[in-house]
């Protein structure tokens, strides 16, 4: 019997590109293959849970005899960002995808989110990488006292601002009203993001862990929902508390990047009464997937690899661990965007079977069916349970 379940999420860390990759312009994309196949990349631990065994995986590394279950699945959201995946993963389907603002944002937009917030207006409106309008129009945003404005491939709609010039919580309060004004105006926009930075200058401005998230709320009910409404518990770490408008979360701990996420993982396993321990580290895709950085992203996951054993030696006796990922962001590629891929699922447990292959899944959603048929509790609409083949 399982009592207590860990979900991590490696952010961007997809295995492949899915069939309908062409639509969103992610042919050829494998965040996995991309790094493994331009630097070199150990990590043993992953391996042996059978990382390399996923079907799909054509690289020379395949353990003869995992000690975990593996497998990965495909998006059934149309989209590819961090709101919608973790949505899925926790049972949602998201039907209608966002909308999406590539030639910047509309002006009655932004000129109605600066009266409500008292600004003087917005400078940049680009779609494009954040790192770069940093270096662009950062001294301008400080001298003119005007935040930067800007988007991705994503629906997002991106604030930044120096936090000497605008402190966090009144970034925040900014973001607030922008999402508020998206809301009621219907502006289909998935997520408003506070990006505050530090620096004096262009080359030297970098942004902080202060970042937050502020989702739209048209998600249905998902697996945080019913744990809480059977009065089991829930932890988040990092930002899924954001992701999910900390909507069905018992206690949430922010986190400042990967080594810190990982740290907090590590304690909480040891010492958290929580049910379930859903983490996303970001770094993966904050930090290397975004900026096409192929050794940050190996390092990262080799830092990861190195705290599988503690991780897996501190699981009690009834506990799953289940790795994961919301998306791709193959950083080998010219995009510097998510890319539509499959996401691993790499599953431990001291009850569990080993060496067991679940093939390709057909939605993310299969990983909260099997939580909720693990700890006996009503099933959502969306996913297949695969708790049969692992127990």
């Amino acid at each position: 019997m399982i009592n207590r379940a860990i979900i991590i999420v490696l952010d961007s860390f997809g295995v492949g590109e899915t069939p309908d990759a062409s639509e969103y312009g992610d042919e050829g994309s494998n965040t996995l293959a991309g790094i493994y196949n331009n630097t070199k990349l150990n990590i043993p631990n992953m391996k042996k849970l059978g990382l390399y065994n996923i079907q799909g995986i054509n690289l020379d590394e395949k353990e003869s005899n995992p000690i975990g279950i593996y497998g990965k699945a495909k998006e059934k959201t149309k989209g590819k960002n961090s709101p919608v995946g973790h949505w899925e993963i926790a049972g949602f389907i998201k039907d209608k995808p966002f909308k999406t603002y590539y030639q910047g944002f509309p002006k009655e937009l932004l000129d109605e989110i600066s009266k409500k917030a008292g600004i003087n207006g917005f400078i940049c409106n680009e779609k494009g990488s954040g790192t770069d309008f940093l270096k662009k129009y950062g001294e301008e945003s400080i001298q003119k006292n005007m935040p930067i404005v800007y988007t991705s491939a994503d629906s997002v709609l991106q604030i930044a601002m120096h936090e000497e010039v605008m402190p966090v919580e009144k970034l925040y309060e900014l973001c607030k009203i922008a999402r508020q004004v998206i809301d009621e105006k219907g502006y289909g926009i998935g997520t408003v993001i506070a990006r505050p930075f530090v620096g004096t200058c262009g080359e030297d401005f970098t942004r902080t862990y202060n970042r937050k998230d502020f989702e739209a709320q048209d998600f249905g009910k998902t697996m945080l929902d019913v744990l809480l409404e059977n009065n089991k518990k829930v932890l988040a770490i990092g930002k899924i508390d954001d992701l999910f408008s900390g909507r069905g979360i018992t206690r949430s701990i922010h986190t400042n990047g990967n080594t810190d996420g990982i740290s907090k993982t590590i304690n909480a396993i040891k010492n958290a009464d929580e049910d379930l321990i859903f983490v996303n580290l970001v770094d993966f895709d904050m930090l290397y997937g975004h900026r096409n950085n192929i050794e940050g992203y190996a390092r990262a996951l080799e830092e990861f690899d190195s705290k599988l054993p503690e991780i897996m030696n501190l699981l009690k006796q009834n506990d799953i661990l289940i790795l994961t990922a919301d998306h791709g962001n193959d950083p080998s590629t010219v995009s510097t965007d998510h890319s539509r891929e499959y996401i691993p699922i790499l599953i431990y447990g001291k009850e569990l079977k080993q060496n067991v292959d679940l093939g390709i899944r057909e939605t993310y959603s299969d990983i909260s069916a099997t939580i909720l048929d693990l700890f006996n509790l009503p099933k959502l609409e969306n996913g297949t349970s695969f708790k049969n083949d692992i127990i």
